[in-house]
């Protein structure tokens, strides 16, 4: 019942990179000490959202929580999990 495979992350900012356009395959990670995961960045509607689904479910994904965005030890963006 804990784990899930996708989630809405709110409030992004993007650090390293424009707003996607497109679909992108990232690492994220969804706590401090998570380890990063395989998942793709889907663009919202709404510029300052973004669909995170994973390659396999998450444990615990808690609203309220940071979402960060990787690739390789480049920090694409976050933002707050919905």
């Amino acid at each position: 019942e804990l784990l899930r495979d996708s989630l809405t992350a709110a409030r992004v900012h993007w650090v390293s990179i424009p707003p996607i356009a497109a679909e992108r395959p990232a690492q994220v990670k969804i706590r401090y000490k998570h380890t990063a995961s395989p998942a793709t960045l889907i663009p919202d509607a709404d510029p300052s959202r973004v669909q995170v689904r994973f390659a396999e479910p998450q444990r615990a994904i808690t609203p309220g929580q940071a979402a960060v965005f990787y690739d390789g030890d480049t920090v694409l963006g976050g933002g707050w999990i919905e």
